[in-house]
């Protein structure tokens, strides 16, 4: 059973995500340890990219700010090993397929194994060129993590039935940021998801309060939020981890 199941098990999931590296890596250690403490189930940590193409202008800010800080792949294993020493809630990357592709597909995910990442997201690899990672996925037991987004259509049935880890649907059409609505008609999607696998899904793009927390995750088993975690870290820099903590209590109560 993959450790992801972790973070359903116990009633609705909260899911932050947290760049790493922004505005440092100490203060990513930080975060994620706030987050942890203060009800997430799980965590998604983003691996900095040059051109994150599913990503709006506030985490690719963050992108910016990490890669100029000098952050690497490396950087970023080593500070998963420090994070494993405290936090055991399960964790995965977000991040993109050149990332994995250059450092070697076989060394990165071997790697995540090691170090106790148990899921990687990689929203620019298609279902169709899946096969490019999977078997390397599951030879080491890292969960490769699909997404359904709205314009799946016929395609989400067959996405569901190959799932590992947990299912992300993609909240609305274009790139992360919060929204002021979500407009999708998301039911319909997590029917179709329900009658072909028995995965959890969570959404996500574009949450941002306790209020659409709560009715996302009514209808799916988790929420996840990027952009208003990133806009808190951005404004508050080293002294955000206590925020982060408080944001991420708020939106766990409103799910609970």
């Amino acid at each position: 059973m993959s450790n992801i199941n972790k973070a359903f098990a116990n009633g609705k999931a909260f899911i932050p995500f947290i760049t790493c590296g922004d505005p440092d890596l100490q203060t990513t250690l930080q975060a994620v340890k706030a987050a942890a403490d203060n009800g997430a189930d799980l965590i998604e940590l983003g691996i900095p990219f040059s051109d994150p193409t599913a990503e709006g202008p506030v985490i690719q800010g963050a992108n910016i700010r990490a890669l100029n800080g000098g952050v690497t792949t490396d950087k970023i294993f080593d500070l998963v090993k420090e994070i494993r020493k405290e936090v055991f809630i399960p964790m995965v990357f977000m991040t993109y397929a050149n990332v994995v592709f250059s450092y070697g597909a076989e060394k990165f995910i071997s790697t995540c194994k090691e170090i106790g990442i148990d899921g990687l997201i990689l929203p620019d690899l298609p279902y169709e060129e899946k096969d490019e990672f999977l078997p390397v996925c599951q030879k080491y037991g890292v969960d490769l993590i699909s997404l359904i987004a709205p314009t799946s259509a016929d395609r989400i049935s067959m996405i569901a039935k190959e799932a590992e880890g947990f299912l992300y649907i993609v909240s609305s059409l274009g790139v992360t940021g919060t929204r002021s609505e979500i407009k999708t008609d998301l039911a319909s999607i997590v029917k179709i998801v329900r009658e072909n696998t028995g995965i959890p899904c969570a959404i996500g793009f574009g949450i941002s309060t306790p209020e659409q927390a709560k009715k996302m995750s009514d209808i799916a088993d988790g929420a996840i939020v990027g952009s208003a975690i990133i806009k808190i870290i951005e404004k508050y820099g080293k002294d955000s981890p206590k925020y982060v903590g408080e944001y991420v209590k708020s939106m766990k109560d409103a799910i609970r």
